[in-house]
């Protein structure tokens, strides 16, 4: 069953018609015996990849299994920021490709995501985050990124409900990506099954994957709650389950799961028209469309795989969030909610084969996640179509850590709670 193609005319049409004329955004697809690809996970990473294994590489017999329901994991339980304001040379080319497909996502796959590029700044509080924001502005302007660094007054000048008068960390000034901004999430889950479905791929839901089947250790395919199903190859896109399915196979990755909370406020009238990170403590903040203030902060301090919070946690970043912004404790929390993060040793995400042959593995986004989504798909679809590494995503190679060749941004060493 394909999907109508959406314009201006099919809203007029189904105006006209009572709105009883759209179809299912995708099909419910029942496993098939055997596929060319399999991807574990129907995320946003998951459902990227097999859109561009089926739109630029020609292989349409793929697989997404998912084992609970589309948008249910981390697609649909972050902050919804896109930025490429990184500092290394293994990051950035990675993250600007990510961004310039933000950029033209919608067109692409004909379905608003609501990108919304109103800016990314980044507060620094002290002499020495003034030097390193001067540094990865510089390093991101060497890799043709846009990056303009601001004094104090130009902070004020662009918002100043801000606490410059009475703060325990002033504000001298910040790093602004005017690229940079935010995306609905649900919508990116949505988009890319709906575009992925149209090119013939299989999305197949409440299929939880029990095992991964080897012969002569090769993977052939993965057993399931609704069955075996074969696979030429099989990619592991699994975010803070990575670990737990990758031991299926054999394999111990060099990766964490934690607890990462985000929080909403009741609706405000407009007036954050951009993303702002506290330089001074990890805490960031957007407005919705809908009004809400949407914040987060720092992971849980202890491994989980729970998709909750708790108090500890939410009184930091309410701390984080007064210290910057006085105004807002008198706003109520609506809600919060908790994704699984899959934190690798030095803060940088793994895209690469395993030692296990046709198996490949997509994982430890740490908070980078989301807005690596499409990259991520374009990058892994590459890898399992070609069997060799995207040109933008050569430096996250699964041996490195062995190598000595980390990619190390925040500079923390071999402590993924600490990236």
């Amino acid at each position: 069953m394909k999907s109508n193609h959406y314009s201006i005319f099919t809203l007029l049409r189904e105006a006209l018609r009572g709105q009883a004329g759209w179809r299912p955004v995708w099909r419910d697809a029942r496993p098939q015996p055997a596929y060319d690809v399999v991807i574990v996970g129907g995320g946003g990473h998951g459902l990227a990849t097999a859109y561009y294994l089926a739109r630029r590489y020609g292989i349409h017999r793929v697989a997404v299994v998912e084992k609970g329901w589309i948008g249910n994991g981390n697609i649909g339980r972050n902050t919804t920021i896109i930025r490429s304001n990184y500092l290394l040379s293994g990051n950035i080319p990675f993250y600007e490709c990510s961004m310039k497909l933000w950029e033209g996502l919608e067109q692409d796959i004909n379905y608003n995501a609501m990108v919304s590029q109103r800016g990314v700044l980044n507060l620094f509080h002290n002499d020495a985050q003034r030097n390193a924001y001067t540094r990865r502005g510089n390093a991101m302007r060497l890799h043709g990124v846009d990056a303009r660094l601001l004094d104090a007054a130009a902070v004020r000048r662009k918002l100043p409900f801000l606490n410059y008068d009475a703060a325990r960390f002033p504000i001298l000034g910040g790093l602004l990506q005017k690229r940079g901004g935010t995306v609905r999430h649900d919508a990116v889950a949505w988009g890319f099954a709906r575009a992925a479905d149209r090119l013939g791929v299989d999305i197949i839901q409440n299929c939880e994957v029990t095992g991964i089947r080897m012969h002569a250790g090769q993977a052939v395919g993965v057993e399931t709650t609704r069955g075996f199903i074969g696979a030429g190859r099989v990619g592991l896109s699994c975010a803070g389950n990575s670990s737990r399915v990758a031991a299926m196979a054999g394999l111990r990755l060099p990766i964490e799961s934690h607890v990462l909370q985000a929080f909403v406020s009741e609706g405000l009238k407009p007036f954050i028209d951009c993303v702002v990170t506290f330089g001074a403590g990890h805490f960031y903040i957007s407005q919705s469309d809908k009004g809400g203030l949407v914040f987060g902060g720092d992971i849980d301090g202890y491994n989980s795989y729970a998709q909750r919070g708790n108090m500890p946690v939410i009184e930091d970043v309410c701390e984080g969030g007064m210290a910057l912004m006085p105004r807002i404790g008198r706003v109520r929390l609506l809600r919060h909610w908790a994704g699984l993060m899959d934190m690798s040793m030095d803060g940088s995400p793994i895209i690469d084969r395993t030692p296990v042959d046709g198996l490949y593995l997509n994982a430890g986004w740490c908070y980078g996640g989301f807005k690596a989504t499409p990259a991520s798909g374009l990058c892994f679809a590459h890898l399992i179509a070609r069997n060799e590494p995207h040109p933008v995503a050569t430096a996250y190679r699964l041996d490195r850590f062995g190598r000595g060749a980390v990619i190390d941004e925040k500079g923390m060493g071999a402590q993924p709670n600490l990236h």
